[in-house]
C-alpha cells in the first residue's frame, strides 16, 4: 500500500497522520474487530469524483450489522459520510487518482469477546491509487489454504481480522513465485483471490462465482457484471470448478484496488493464448470510463459518481 496522505480523519476530527492512534488495549487491536471499505477518487484538475460512494457506505453498514457493531449506524448518516469524504479529500488536495480507506474500529478497552453496544472510532485516510496486482497479465496459484466459510467468518463482511486468511494465501503464492492466490471453498469450488473477485470467459459468456460461494460481493464485481450485461454479453453467476479456469478462454479479476486485471496463467496452465483477452480488455475500458462517469455502455454510469 502507498503511504497515506498527511491529513486523516480519526475519531471526530481531522488530524496529522501520526496523531491517529488506537490503544493497544482496544477490541480493534486485540481481536481485529474493525470493518472497512475502500473507494476510488478520480482527479481531473480541480474536479474530484468518488465512485459508488453510497454503495461503499452501505457496505460499511452491512459489515457492521453482520458482525454486530451497532454504534456506527446510530452515529453516521450517509450525508455525514459524504461530507467528511469531501472535506478530507479537499484538505489533502491530491493531484492524481487516489483511494480512500474508511474503517470502523471497536475501541472499547479490554472488553472481552463481545461487540454489541461498544463504542466505535471511525478513521478515513487517502493514498495514491496504486494497483495491488499486476495489470498486464497475472500468474495465479491455487491456495493450500481454504476460504473461511460463511458459517465461520462471513466473507461478505469486510472484517479486518479475517484478512489473516488472505495473508496466508497470498504470502504462500508469492513465496512460490506467483502474483496471487485462488481460494477454494470446502467443496473445492472457486471463491476469489486474496483481495479480488475472479471471472472467467467461455465463448462469449462471462462467468463468476455466485454470492453463496464464500466471496465478498464486491462493488466492482457488481459494476463489471452490469457493464457486461449492458454490452449484451451473457452473464452467469454460479458455482465454478477449478478446472473450468484451466480451460477458460479468458480469466480476469476485479476490485477497487485491482481494477480489471487479466490473468494469463493458473497453476502452470496457460490461459487461452497466454495474452490478455478481448473481453477483459473491453470491460477494463468500460470500467475506466465508468469510474469517471463517462461510460459508453447503456449503464447509467453518471449515477455512480459523486462530485467531491
Amino acid at each position: 500500500m502507498a503511504d497515506p496522505y498527511p491529513r486523516v480523519f480519526f475519531g471526530d476530527q481531522i488530524v496529522d497522520v501520526d496523531q491517529a492512534r488506537l490503544s493497544v488495549a482496544t477490541s480493534a487491536v486485540l481481536y481485529g474487530l474493525s470493518v472497512y471499505t475502500v473507494f476510488p477518487v478520480q482527479v481531473d484538475g480541480e474536479r474530484r469524483t468518488a465512485f459508488r460512494l453510497a454503495d461503499h457506505y452501505q457496505r460499511l453498514l452491512e459489515s457492521c450489522k453482520i458482525i454486530g457493531i451497532d454504534r456506527f449506524a446510530q452515529e453516521w448518516t450517509f450525508e455525514r459520510f459524504e461530507a467528511l469524504a469531501r472535506i478530507l479529500v479537499a484538505e489533502n488536495a491530491p493531484e492524481t487518482d487516489v483511494f480512500v480507506r474508511v474503517s470502523v474500529h471497536v475501541d472499547e478497552l479490554v472488553p472481552g469477546t463481545r461487540v454489541r453496544g461498544l463504542p466505535v472510532t471511525v478513521s478515513m485516510f487517502v493514498y495514491d491509487a496504486v494497483p495491488i496486482v499486476p495489470q498486464d497479465g497475472m500468474r495465479l496459484k491455487t491456495s493450500q489454504w481454504r476460504r473461511i466459510p460463511d458459517g465461520a467468518i462471513p466473507s461478505r463482511a469486510k472484517v479486518n481480522g479475517a484478512y489473516v486468511n488472505s495473508v496466508l494465501a497470498k504470502q504462500d503464492a508469492i513465496d512460490a513465485g506467483y502474483d496471487d492466490a485462488i481460494f477454494l471453498d470446502g467443496a473445492g469450488h472457486v471463491c476469489e483471490l486474496s483481495a479480488a473477485n475472479i471471472f472467467l470467459v467461455r465463448g462469449d459468456t462471462v462467468i463468476t462465482p455466485d454470492v453463496a460461494s464464500d466471496i465478498l460481493d464486491g462493488i466492482n464485481r457488481r459494476t463489471v457484471l452490469a457493464l457486461a450485461e449492458a454490452e449484451g454479453l451473457p452473464v452467469a453467476e454460479r458455482a465454478v470448478d477449478l478446472t473450468e479456469l484451466y480451460i477458460a478462454d479468458e480469466v480476469f479479476v476485479t476490485g477497487t484496488s485491482a481494477g480489471v486485471a487479466p490473468v494469463v496463467e493458473v497453476d502452470g496452465r496457460v490461459i487461452g493464448d497466454g495474452e490478455p483477452g478481448p473481453v477483459a480488455a473491453r470491460l477494463r475500458e468500460l470500467h475506466a470510463a465508468a469510474l469517471r462517469g463517462e461510460s459508453t455502455s447503456r449503464v447509467g454510469a453518471a449515477d455512480w459518481i459523486t462530485e467531491l
